[in-house]
């Protein structure tokens, strides 16, 4: 199957991320290319960019897309590696890094994968198919206690308590291997009137906040946000697309704190913790897709573009 993925936020990518021919840029969520491919077109063919994926299938696919550009340099692993990636690739210090976070298109479209609630297959949505738990090993294993938690935590679900008594209770009859099986849970635990006022899919959170667990994203979000800004080179710039309300905040509270670093009283009249800023955050509140985008890719409507630029200066 064609790897295939829709570049959100485009536009405001190219904009924000301040391209140059002389450009290093590494693409931390490669998937199919496309934020690469507008990299490497726009700043004239002649940057270079260290495209880093969990998913050999999008290695594959954006090697092809992108051979055409010598300075294009594909990376298998995870981004939360970065530094120790970089450093084993050779790569100077960054002009621009992006981070597209959450579940490609591609990876949603193709059923076998797991990651949609509108296919009926195998629970694998692992993003590395090559390591770790399937969903469905995740799920034979988690205690219901703990899958209660995740479903509140990372799916923000009301009905977590619910959903996670009819997971015991199915899984105590037949393991819970398939998507089907998965949405047959939440829509046991969810009633009808309930689920027909909900604004999409109701198995939606629940099958997030799975995800989130069997490739742990969330975790090790906020360090791997530090060490892109400490990869950058003075002025470089942190790209992040953001899909959901728990990574936005992770985000933006990170941002946030490698801008007003200092942990001194606020009533104290001089610094003495030794804090100093990192950088700035930009954008505001972050930028949104068009509502034009959002009428031609309906998976754009929740993301949220964040920028934070890395001093000029030590001690900017």
């Amino acid at each position: 199957m064609e790897f295939h993925h829709i570049p959100v936020l485009f536009d405001e990518v190219m904009e924000w991320m301040q391209l140059r021919a002389d450009g290093v840029y590494a693409d931390g969520t490669l998937g199919g290319g496309g934020h690469s491919e507008g990299i490497l077109r726009l700043s004239g063919g002649t940057a270079t960019l260290y495209g880093i994926d969990r998913d050999e299938d999008a290695i594959r696919a954006a090697g092809e897309r992108l051979k055409g550009y010598p300075g294009f340099h594909a990376i298998h692993g995870n981004f939360h590696d970065a530094k120790a990636l970089l450093a084993a690739a050779g790569a100077p210090p960054l002009t621009g890094a992006l981070l597209d976070l959450g579940v490609s298109s591609h990876q949603l479209d193709e059923g076998e994968r797991g990651f949609s609630y509108h296919e009926d297959a195998p629970l694998d949505m692992r993003m590395d198919r090559s390591e770790g738990l399937t969903a469905a090993e995740y799920l034979a294993q988690v205690t219901p206690e703990e899958f209660r938690r995740i479903l509140t935590d990372y799916g923000e679900e009301k009905w977590a308590a619910r959903i996670a008594q009819i997971f015991a209770e199915k899984r105590a009859q037949k393991p819970i291997e398939t998507t089907a099986d998965l949405v047959a849970v939440v829509d046991a635990a969810i009633p009808k009137a309930v689920r027909r006022k909900d604004d999409g899919h109701p198995a939606r959170r629940t099958f997030q906040a799975v995800r989130i667990a069997v490739n742990d994203e969330l975790a090790p979000l906020e360090k791997a946000l530090r060490d892109f800004v400490e990869l950058l080179a003075p002025g470089g710039r942190l790209l992040v697309i953001t899909f959901h309300s728990l990574e936005d905040r992770i985000v933006k509270n990170t941002f946030r704190a490698m801008q007003h670093p200092c942990t001194c009283p606020p009533k104290a009249p001089i610094c003495t913790c030794g804090k100093v800023p990192l950088g700035k955050a930009l954008g505001g509140g972050g930028a949104k897709p068009s509502n034009r985008e959002v009428q031609e890719n309906v998976r754009a409507r929740s993301a949220k573009l964040r920028i934070f630029e890395k001093n000029r200066e030590e001690g900017e």
